[in-house]
């Protein structure tokens, strides 16, 4: 939960600053029509380009954040008969996914662990942990390495970085809204707004971020599945299988960064309200989704 929840702030973060920063620019006075409401038209387009903005923009630097989060080692020329197994493997589920060859990196982890990040398919960063290449037969880190590839060629890091761009759209939009509305109905500020409609809108926008998280969290964890599949399909069922009921061994151990964590192939457990802001579902869920496609 402590990492998804820092996961979330980093977001809420990016969003609070830039707003505060644009209003002491002076660009958020665009929002005031005439100094009596909301020009709704300026305020939609406002909150568009920086809730875009920022999720894109992340996606874009996404490569580089991953290497130097983890300290990921990109092979450039594999060293030892690991590393060839490790690219080979790569090369080959990229080809039978039709997407280009992503860049192949380890990152010191004594976890199993592996992602994948990039700005499209055909520029993607595939990951391992040291630990999962030390801990699991060829097999089951084959059917990882595929979960990971299949992430890459069903574009999920972009859908992602455009639901999030979503999201804090309707984030921005809604919270001023209400700061609006608190401003002029509870404090009657008759001309222009004041305090209270800044106050109330940060606030507004950290809660509703908050809330509006468990959406990005939602698809996070439906893309899991499919990944799940789409490994099962490019190593094997049962090396699929076998790779998380291997990392159920090692569930809640996972020494991916904390702004890493959503993009790892680890899942946890959660009931309730904690279920809601889960990346991953538990890895149980998954192995029995699994189990069911192999009797359909």
């Amino acid at each position: 939960m402590k990492r998804i929840a820092l996961y979330l702030a980093t977001n809420l973060a990016i969003l609070v600053v830039l707003s505060i920063t644009l209003r002491l620019l002076g660009f958020e006075d665009i929002l005031d029509e005439q100094g009596v409401g909301l020009d709704m038209s300026s305020l939609l387009l406002f909150a568009a380009v920086l809730g875009f903005g920022g999720s894109l923009f992340s996606l874009l630097i996404s490569k580089w954040t991953a290497k130097h989060l983890t300290g990921a080692q990109v092979i450039e020329s594999p060293s030892n008969p690991t590393e060839q197994w490790l690219v080979n493997t790569v090369e080959r589920q990229a080809r039978a996914a039709g997407i280009g060859m992503p860049e192949v990196a380890i990152f010191d982890s004594p976890d199993p662990n592996a992602f994948a990040t990039g700005w499209n398919r055909n520029n993607a960063l595939v990951a391992v942990s040291s630990g999962l290449l030390q801990h699991m037969g060829q097999r089951e880190a084959e059917a990882v390495v595929g979960h990971e590839v299949s992430h890459v060629a069903n574009g999920d890091m972009i859908t992602l970085a455009l639901i999030q761009g979503v999201v804090n759209t309707f984030v921005i939009v809604l919270s001023r809204v209400i700061g609006h509305l608190v401003d002029r109905v509870v404090f009657k500020t008759e001309q222009g707004h004041g305090p209270a409609f800044w106050i109330t809108a940060i606030i507004a926008e950290v809660v509703l971020g908050i809330l509006a998280s468990a959406i990005v969290m939602w698809f996070s964890r439906r893309r899991e599945f499919r990944a799940d599949a789409g490994g099962a399909r490019l190593a094997d069922r049962e090396s699929m299988i076998g790779a998380l009921q291997a990392l159920q061994r090692y569930a809640g151990e996972s020494h991916l960064p904390d702004q890493m964590a959503a993009f790892g192939i680890s899942g946890g457990f959660g009931q309730g309200l904690k279920r809601l802001f889960m990346s991953h579902p538990p890895l149980q869920e998954r192995i029995e989704a699994l189990k069911q496609q192999r009797g359909a």
